[in-house]
C-alpha cells in the first residue's frame, strides 16, 4: 500500500467519521449542546482534579458556607469545598455509565442477532428470556443484588457495577435488534449473499449489523443515561462502596447530615443533583443527533 493510498484512506475516514457527524450535529442545536456539555464533563473528570484537588480534611469553621469566589458552590457539613467534590467525583460516574452502556449494547446486540438470524427454537427460547427480563423492575432488582453483595463482603469494582447496571437494560435493545434482523434477512441482497456462499459471520456482521446501528447507537446513549440514574441512586442509598466526592455519595451524605434542600446546607444536595440532571439531559439531546447521523432521512442540510 503506497503513501498516496494511505492518505486517501485517512482523508476518507476523517470525512465520513468526523466531518459529516460534526456537520450534522452543528445543524441540531440540542445535539450540539449535548456534545459540548459531554466534552466539558469528560475534560472536567480527566484534567479537573489536577487544578482542583480534593481535600477531605474537616474545617468546621467554614461549614455550610454559601457560594462565593473561594467556594463557588459553597461548603458541606464538614466545611469541605463542594465544587472540588463535584470535579473529582465525575470520573466514577462517567466510567460506570459508559461501561454499562457498552455492556448493554454488547449483550443486547449479540442476543438480538442470534435470535433473529437463527430463528426456530432458539428464537423462541431467547424471546421468552427477553420477555422475562423486560417485565422485571430494574432498579428494585439492582437494590436487592447490591444489598446481597454488600452483606456477603464481595469486593465490588467498577466493572462489576457496570454489569450490575446492565442486568435488565439489555432486553429492550435485544428485542429491537431481533426485529430488525427478522426484517433485513428477508431482503433480496441477503438471499444473494447466501447464493454466493458467504458465511453467516459475514452476513450477520457485514450486512445485517450495519443496518441496526441506529438502534444500537441510540440505545448506548440512553443506557448510559439510565446507568447514571441507577449508579447515583445506589450510591445515595449506600448500597455500593463509597468513593470520596462521588455525586451519589454526596447526596447520601446530604440526606444523612442535612436532611433537607432548604436552609444553610441546601447547596450540598442541590449541586450534585443539578450536575446529574444536566449530564442526563445532554446525553438525551446527543442521542437525537446520533439518530440523524445514522438515519439520512432525518438530516437537515
Amino acid at each position: 500500500m503506497n503513501e498516496n493510498k494511505i492518505i486517501r484512506i485517512f482523508k476518507r475516514i476523517l470525512y465520513d467519521y468526523i466531518y459529516i457527524p460534526l456537520k450534522i450535529l452543528s445543524k441540531d442545536k440540542r445535539a450540539l449542546f449535548g456534545l459540548i456539555v459531554l466534552i466539558i464533563y469528560i475534560l472536567m473528570s480527566i484534567i479537573g482534579p489536577i487544578f482542583v484537588p480534593l481535600s477531605l480534611e474537616p474545617n468546621m469553621e467554614e461549614r455550610y458556607q454559601p457560594p462565593s469566589w473561594k467556594h463557588p458552590l459553597g461548603t458541606d457539613f464538614a466545611g469541605r469545598d463542594i465544587f472540588a467534590q463535584i470535579v473529582n467525583g465525575g470520573r466514577d460516574i462517567l466510567i460506570a455509565a459508559f461501561l454499562a452502556g457498552f455492556v448493554t449494547i454488547g449483550l443486547g446486540t449479540i442476543i438480538g442477532l442470534i435470535a433473529g438470524y437463527i430463528g426456530g427454537k432458539v428464537d423462541i427460547i431467547v424471546t421468552t428470556l427477553i420477555d422475562i427480563f423486560l417485565t422485571i423492575p430494574g432498579f428494585p432488582l439492582l437494590m436487592i443484588i447490591a444489598t446481597w453483595l454488600l452483606q456477603s463482603g464481595i469486593t465490588v469494582n467498577i466493572l462489576m457495577i457496570a454489569f450490575l447496571l446492565s442486568i435488565t437494560s439489555w432486553a429492550g435493545l435485544a428485542r429491537s435488534v431481533r426485529s430488525q434482523v427478522l426484517s433485513i434477512k428477508q431482503e433480496p441482497f441477503i438471499e444473494v449473499d447466501k447464493c454466493l456462499g458467504l458465511s453467516k459471520f459475514h452476513i450477520i456482521f457485514k450486512e445485517i449489523l450495519p443496518n441496526a446501528m441506529p438502534y444500537i447507537a441510540i440505545n448506548f446513549m440512553l443506557s448510559s443515561v439510565s446507568a447514571v440514574y441507577s449508579y447515583t441512586g445506589l450510591m445515595a442509598l449506600g448500597l455500593i462502596p463509597y468513593t470520596p466526592g462521588n455525586w451519589g455519595a454526596m447526596i447520601h451524605m446530604a440526606q444523612a447530615y442535612v436532611g433537607t434542600i432548604t436552609g444553610a446546607g441546601c447547596w450540598y444536595i442541590i449541586a450534585p443533583s443539578f450536575v446529574i440532571i444536566i449530564l442526563q439531559v445532554s446525553l438525551v439531546f446527543l442521542s437525537n443527533g446520533i439518530d440523524k447521523i445514522f438515519n439520512p432521512r432525518l438530516r437537515e442540510w
